[in-house]
């Protein structure tokens, strides 16, 4: 492992140079009335797209699309969380091999926007932030915390070495970067802006830096800085003239860029799937080429929050998002052309040099049996002996499912719970019961209590309430439960290994496994319906959360991580099932939301 990243940072170290030797090296400018490329006006046209949403394998297909469409750069966020799933343990291999998809957006003649954080939202797990910085005492994120900043200094240093070859001045695409993310909805310390911007100067980024915030002009005032390019954010349905009216009054002179124009949006489970009209993001695009004014298309191709790795919102309550990030974008999860793409591309590339890149092969996969079926209690194992449950984050854990377990004498009440995040259900011998009831019936054995990350909060002020599990006593009927024995059940694939099948469906959650066969392997959408709620491996492969609660209620499956011949699946759900079936279609069929007993906490 050692020596795959350091011939990683070599590559990119190598390339870099190979680069500025061989190459002319642009120069970029920021300006008092705009950007100039090797001293020529240049408006920036952007679309973001991330590296861990989208397969490696399509990287460069989803680049040349946006060629075709008639954009000039590609923008990524950098997510803490996948490169330092550990304090000091850092990945950038296979899909997190950022500095591999810099290079290939370089060699589709894409420039780049670097996000690197260390807070980055985009409806990701914690913004992007790792969960360790929670384990207690926690860590005071996006502030002068001097944790924090030590955490994310090292972050962003690690991340430097990767990437600091590939800036423009050394012969590479990336031209801007930027500080922190929209912190001006957050709060207002300059001292932690600044502080953060010299970080990233220190991790060797010697490229123009700017802030991104909402147009108005307390959130300007609270989350920009002297010095850096201000840049702002709207959807499309909002007035750019309104906006950069703003801009214009709080910065009279420098570049003018929306950072991220919605032309879409994302779902939360349980709501109904968002649309905005192609016409109405085509409006707001000519309205910024025709002033010449730089722009951020969030997103040209949103794909997939694979794994546990989708965040949640909350408003008035929590709300989880979808493993779907389709975003309604110019590219649907799957990476074909939408009429979105091509409203646009009338707009910026009626004559395109280019075309399409084919799509890559789609199949449907005809329904069959999942026959086998493992108890998720198997997973158990000696637990840790606590007086009243913990979270997650206290027992080192940051995704996945937890299990508490603890004696009751019996009887007749209400089961009290800690406040928490997530989604659980509790049994006694497999029977689950409903906790919600105030005049719950217990028997005198042991009582489990299971629950589900669902996504940490990403942005707003409870971006700190975000412990997973149980965090305090458990009362029923007045009295105190304990002690416990919790179960941190973090899924990982290598968890799954030792499973023991049997044709036998188990109470209470269960993974359900079969082998199918293919002749050809393809792009497919997974239908989940007839499932209640759970995760689905294929092949190893994590695909993220379903839940019939909608709107979502496939997950894409991609064709590049299937094979001819013998593919395994593996589906975990929270129901018991007589009969477990499954099949793949071609096309997703989004419908409206469904209503379900099932809840989050």
């Amino acid at each position: 492992m050692k020596r795959r990243k350091f011939l990683a940072l070599s590559t990119a170290a190598a390339w870099g140079a190979a680069v500025g030797a061989t190459t002319p090296v642009d120069r970029f400018e920021v300006t008092r009335d705009g950007f100039r490329l090797n001293g020529e006006p240049f408006v920036i046209r952007s679309g973001e797209m991330h590296y861990p949403r989208v397969p490696r394998a399509y990287w460069r297909d989803r680049m040349r699309a946006m060629r075709v469409m008639g954009l000039n750069t590609l923008c990524t966020y950098v997510f803490w969380n996948l490169h330092e799933p550990r304090p000091g343990q850092f990945d950038f291999s296979d899909n997190n091999d950022l500095g591999a998809y810099i290079q290939a957006a370089h060699q589709e003649r894409l420039h780049v926007i670097l996000r690197p954080g260390p807070y980055i939202c985009t409806e990701w797990d914690f913004g992007g932030l790792p969960a360790w910085l929670l384990a207690p005492p926690a860590v005071a994120v996006r502030s002068r915390d001097p944790r924090f900043l030590a955490a994310a200094g090292r972050y962003l240093e690690r991340v430097g070495r990767e990437l600091a070859p590939l800036q423009v001045t050394r012969g590479g695409p990336i031209l801007l970067c930027q500080v922190e993310n929209e912190y001006g909805s957050f709060g207002g310390d300059h001292v932690y802006m600044a502080a953060v911007r010299d970080l990233i100067r220190d991790a060797g980024f010697e490229v123009p830096l700017y802030t991104s915030d909402g147009p108005s002009q307390r959130l300007l005032t609270s989350g920009t800085l002297p010095g850096l390019t201000s840049v702002i954010n709207f959807g499309d349905d909002d007035a750019p003239a309104d906006g950069f009216a703003t801009l214009a009054k709080f910065r009279a002179e420098g570049p003018r860029m929306c950072g991220e124009y919605w032309a879409g949006w994302f779902d939360h489970w349980a709501e109904t799937h968002h649309t905005t009209p192609p016409e109405r993001a085509a409006r707001g695009i000519s309205w910024m080429l025709a002033r010449n004014i730089s722009f951020n298309i969030y997103m040209f191709h949103g794909g997939t929050s694979f794994g546990f790795m989708g965040g949640a919102n909350f408003s008035r309550e929590y709300q989880p998002d979808t493993t779907s990030y389709d975003y309604d974008a110019p590219l649907d999860e799957a990476g074909h052309a939408t009429a979105k793409f091509r409203e646009l591309q009338k707009i910026l590339a009626p004559a395109p040099a280019a075309t399409l890149p084919p799509s890559a092969p789609a199949i449907d996969i005809p329904r069959f049996e999942l026959r086998e079926c493992a108890a998720l209690s198997q997973l158990l194992r000696a637990p840790h002996r606590s007086p009243d449950p913990l979270p997650m984050e206290a027992l080192g854990q940051s995704y996945g499912w937890i299990w508490y377990r603890a004696k009751v004498t019996g009887g007749t009440g209400a089961l009290e719970l800690p406040p928490t995040r997530g989604y659980g259900r509790a049994f006694q011998h497999g029977r689950e019961i409903d906790f919600t009831n105030p005049a719950l019936a217990l028997a005198a054995v042991e009582l489990d209590i299971v629950i589900e990350n669902m996504g940490r909060i990403n942005f707003g002020p409870k971006l700190q309430d975000n412990l997973q599990g149980l965090a305090g006593e458990v009362r029923f009927a007045g009295a105190r439960l304990g002690p416990w024995d919790i179960n941190p059940l973090p899924l990982a694939g290598d968890d799954l290994n030792g499973l023991r099948f049997s044709p036998q469906p188990q109470p209470g959650p269960a993974f359900w496994h079969a082998d199918f066969q293919l002749a050809e392997a393809g792009d497919c959408f997974l239908d989940l319906r007839g499932w209640g709620k759970g995760l689905v491996w294929v092949n190893g492969h994590n695909l993220g959360r379903f839940w019939s609660r909608g709107p979502q209620f496939d997950l894409f499956l991609p064709g590049c991580w299937l094979r001819r011949g013998q593919n395994e699946v593996i589906v975990l759900d929270w129901e018991t099932h007589q009969t477990a079936t499954l099949a793949a279609s071609k096309e997703r069929s989004w419908q409206p939301s469904l209503a379900s007993n099932s809840s989050p906490t």
